[in-house]
């Protein structure tokens, strides 16, 4: 790694040391990819973490759902090979799409035929877990807890550290540097790298927003009945701008199942336990209502209302630090009901390490940033491309292109056969789980299937049991 990353050409000497700040999924796996080009790594986290996989104050949305798509688990097990093993041996579940959840989008049920991909479905805080115990049995990397980052030392050329201070301290703490070659903003959406970045006299970037105002409730469940109804893992009702309610039960660790509903602005599930199993009785079909009659509630119910797609564009010039670098959702955040999180906060520490270790380019601050920019386009273009589509839809980055209404359109068809022709789904599948491009959806034979054949016959009722000529 050169001396920082310099903003030029020239390469520089070994960093020696590199500040990641934030402990999360993004700021470990930064950790863990900086850790081969570095002396060390700290990781400056505001929370203390937990001994156990338990949810902490600076994930405010630990408590809910989240998968892994099969993008993320590659990618993680090419950062921490085995990681994805010990989650399953820990209990995490791992369903196939489609052969193992009920889904109904864009308007009809999807055939449950054999997995085209497998999502895994623990709990946040496990998955957490089993990263940080990995990243940080490494003797390069080191943990800073109950430490808040307060600023950037350096100058608008050049970042030389942070500033940190302890928690809890108040106003009136004094803030101490901490000197690095190298700093990753790994703060998560409320980074203020903005702000620090404007009182070194840098110029901040550009921020694109796409906001649908979702909302969405999660509770905890148990359902020792669920075998009796249904061989599938769980449900998956996709909104789209007809039917813009959502809801999704699916299985994680210990025989448990997290429940998520979701609705747009005006239309937000409610907080109160009853009215929130009243509230599924919203969706196209009363399948997850009737689940929810039969399981046992386990925890309160836990709202989530930060949901706008955010992008800041670090990844186009401008009068910024060298050695200051921004991934994860500190870079780009997304709607969380498309799952892609944990996924593009895996891609980006590849691509962080894989530019980092490319010899045949200078890894200057902007050559990597762009690297690390296009770990999260393709997500990007997915979930801004369909909140584009929804009712309501507010932001700079809201308003269609003129490329908006044909793909827009080609892409609904996509959805809509995807459901019953397994050519179309062997792709489409893919393509969401971040495994493959988006360009595939337009490769000849997938669009002579999606543009010329007849869409497939839908199902009248969900499949709740799979038919064994499905394949």
């Amino acid at each position: 790694m050169t001396d920082g990353l310099g903003s030029g050409r020239e390469a520089g000497s070994g960093t020696r040391h590199a500040v990641v700040i934030g402990g999360s999924i993004a700021g470990l796996l930064a950790a863990r990819a900086l850790a081969d080009h570095a002396e060390r790594v700290t990781v400056v986290e505001r929370d203390r973490f937990p001994k156990e996989a338990e949810p902490r104050a600076g994930v405010p949305q630990g408590r809910h759902l989240h998968v892994l798509l099969e993008g993320g688990r590659q990618a993680l097990d090419r950062l921490l090979p085995g990681v994805v093993d010990e989650l399953l041996a820990d209990g995490a579940p791992h369903p196939g799409m489609p052969e193992d959840v009920v889904q109904w989008q864009a308007g009809g049920w999807y055939r449950r035929r054999a997995a085209v991909v497998r999502i895994l479905t623990a709990s946040r805080p496990l998955v957490e877990q089993a990263i940080r115990r990995r990243v940080l049995a490494d003797p390069r990397v080191t943990a800073v807890q109950g430490t808040e980052v307060v600023g950037l030392t350096g100058d608008a050329a050049r970042v030389r550290g942070v500033l940190v201070r302890e928690r809890g301290a108040g106003r009136g703490g004094e803030p101490r540097p901490i000197g690095a070659d190298l700093v990753v903003d790994a703060s998560g959406r409320g980074s203020r790298a903005s702000r620090w970045l404007a009182a070194l006299g840098a110029e901040p970037p550009r921020t694109e927003t796409i906001d649908t105002g979702l909302a969405y409730a999660t509770r905890l469940y148990r359902h020792d009945r669920h075998g009796d109804d249904t061989d599938a893992a769980g449900y998956f009702v996709v909104p789209n701008p007809r039917h813009t309610y959502g809801g999704v039960a699916l299985p994680v660790e210990d025989g448990r199942f997290l429940v998520t509903l979701s609705g747009l602005r005006g239309q937000e599930p409610p907080g109160d336990g009853a009215a929130f199993e009243e509230f599924a009785g919203r969706l196209p079909h009363p399948v997850l209502r009737e689940w929810l009659a039969k399981a046992e509630p386990v925890s309160p119910v836990y709202g989530f209302r930060a949901t706008a797609n955010v992008r800041h564009r670090y990844d186009r010039p401008g009068r910024r630090p060298a050695g200051f670098l921004v991934t994860g959702d500190a870079l780009c955040t997304f709607n969380p009901i498309y799952g892609q999180g944990m996924a593009v906060a895996a891609l980006a520490a590849v691509a962080l390490r894989d530019a980092l270790a490319d010899r045949r380019r200078t890894p200057t601050t902007l050559r990597v940033q762009r690297a690390l920019f296009r770990a999260s386009r393709q997500a990007w273009d997915i979930s801004a491309g369909a909140d584009k589509q929804m009712p309501g839809a507010v932001g700079d980055a809201a308003r269609p292109t003129l490329l908006d209404r044909p793909v827009g359109w080609y892409v609904a068809r996509v959805q809509r056969r995807a459901g019953g022709d397994p050519e179309v789904d062997a792709v489409f599948r893919p393509v969401l789980s971040l495994t493959r491009p988006l360009t595939a959806l337009f490769a000849p034979r997938v669009a002579r299937a999606v543009l010329f054949r007849p869409e497939p016959e839908p199902l009248e009722a969900p499949p709740l049991w799979r038919d064994p000529a499905e394949g």
